[in-house]
Formats: structure tokens, sequence, C-alpha cells
């Protein structure tokens, strides 16, 4: 029995052996991190004596560092940057640069254009006004503008359009009103009629405010141009302003009397940025005939 015990424990297997080939690999790992860390800055001397005991340790005549010394050698021509070809990009972003610059110029021509010919056609409109004044003897009783807003016609007649405190026109401003008319019903336009009141503080005697005083002359002028005066009351608007808008400075002789008034503005229907240019065709315009 002795005899078989002993022949048991010599066959005893160690099953911890790995641990010695697993720890052996672990150091091998360690020393090969400590080596690339040690040389991740290239030192040429220290590089050699890497490669000359890589060789000599796996019995190579070469090593898997071998390769050109020129490579590594301090006073190597470094090669120059690979840098991208940016001629044709920036050739095409130029392109593209001009290609816009062409295109805003053509809308800004073309803007400059319509607000010329939409100027042109106003003014077509205010010389037949001024023509139809002139024959009723009636011209000095109308100022006449052109604005970003359209053709504006403000009634200031010489005599008096309204009585004080009131919305009904006077004899005098009926026949403003009527010769203007037959120039503006053929229009397609849209016409605002304004009313206004001057700046003198003082209640409206038939009115609680200017507000009310300034919307009932609108009124006024609006129906009679659309009852008597054939203008389509689809293209008609009244609009009240009361005191707030004067038409010359209220510290002025006859303030009083040229801001009590009523103005007809035929409205363009020209886009927003082509009407901001009315000033400076009309300003050209100006030029040119003072020459």
């Amino acid at each position: 029995m002795a005899r078989k015990r002993r022949h048991e424990e010599e066959e005893h297997v160690n099953h911890e052996r790995w641990l010695i080939s697993y720890a052996d690999m672990i150091t091998l790992l360690m020393v090969l991190f400590v080596v690339m860390f040690a040389i991740s800055q290239v030192d040429q001397k220290k590089f050699d004596e890497l490669k000359s005991g890589s060789s000599s340790g796996f019995g190579e005549t070469s090593s898997p560092f071998q390769g050109s010394d020129a490579a590594m050698a301090a006073d190597s021509v470094k090669m120059a940057p690979v840098a991208p070809v940016l001629a044709p990009v920036g050739a095409e972003a130029k392109d593209e640069d001009i290609e816009v610059d062409e295109a805003e110029q053509k809308r800004a021509e073309a803007r400059q254009a319509e607000a010329v010919a939409e100027v042109r056609r106003l003014s077509t409109v205010e010389r037949r006004v001024r023509q139809a004044l002139r024959r009723q003897g009636l011209e000095e009783d109308v100022r006449i503008a052109i604005d970003a807003d359209g053709l504006t016609l403000s009634v200031v007649s010489q005599e008096v359009v309204f009585a004080a405190d009131r919305a009904e026109l006077t004899r005098r401003g009926a026949r403003v009103v009527d010769a203007l008319a037959p120039a503006l019903a053929e229009l397609p336009d849209q016409i605002e009629v304004a009313g206004h009141t001057n700046q003198v503080d003082v209640k409206p005697k038939y009115f609680p405010t200017d507000w009310e005083l300034s919307a009932a002359r609108a009124t006024t002028v609006l129906r009679r141009m659309q009852e008597r005066d054939g203008v389509p009351g689809e293209r008609l608007t009244a609009v009240a302003h009361g005191a707030e808008m004067p038409l010359v400075d209220p510290d002025e002789p006859q303030a009083a009397r040229l801001n009590k008034r009523v103005d007809i503005t035929v409205l363009s229907s020209a886009p927003q940025e082509t009407r901001a240019l009315f000033s400076q065709v009309l300003a050209a315009q100006k030029e040119r005939s003072s020459r």
C-alpha cells in the first residue's frame, strides 16, 4: 500500500505552471513598452544600439528596424509637407463670387430700370393733373410730389377748402377735387385719401377730437370722387392723420391754412426696394434738366 501511495504522489500534476509563462509574457510586454517609450524621442545612437542588440538577440543578420540610415540622420533633409492643391478650388470660388456679383449687379440694374419706368409713369400722371388744374385756373391750389409712396396731390387751396371745424368741402374745394378726379379715374392704382387738421390747439367745435375731424374730411373727398366723379370705390381708401403730419412747419406763416388739407395719393404698386430708388431717379432727372 505504501508503494502505491508513493506512485500516486509522483503522478501529481501542477496545474498552476501557466502562471510562469503568463508572468514571462507580461514582463516581456512591459519591457517592450519601456523600450518603445524610450525611443519615442528618436536618438540615432540609441536607435543603432537597439537595432544591433535586437539583431544579436534574435540571431538575425538584419532587424525589423533596418532601413536607410539617412532617413534617421540628424542632418537629413526634411520632406516637405503635402499640401492640397488649392488653386482650382480658389479659382472656382472666385468664379462663384464673380457670378454672384454679376447676378446682384443685374438685379440692381433691373430695380433701377423699374424705378425709372415707374417715376416716368407717375410723372405722366402728374403732367395730366397739372394740365387739368391749369384749365380750371386751380394749379396753385394743389401741391404735387413724387415720393416713396407714389404720387401725392395735397389739396391746399389758396382759398378755404374746409371751413373751420367743418368737414364739408367749400365750393372752391369741390372744384379742385372735380378737376383731379378724371385723371385719376382711369388709373389702375389704389388711391389713398388722407385727412389732416392744422396744429391750432383748440378742440374742434363739432367733433370730439382732430382725429374724427380729419377722418370726416377724408371721407367727404372720397365720397365725392366716387359718387360724382366716377372713381371706383374699390380703389379708394380713407385715412385720418389728425394734426400729426403737418405739411409745413406749424410756426411758418399760413401754416394753419396749408396744414388743414386732404392728401390724395396714387399708391405705387412697385416693390419697396424699387420705390426706395425714386428719390435717386428724381435727383438724376433734376440734375439733367438743370444742365
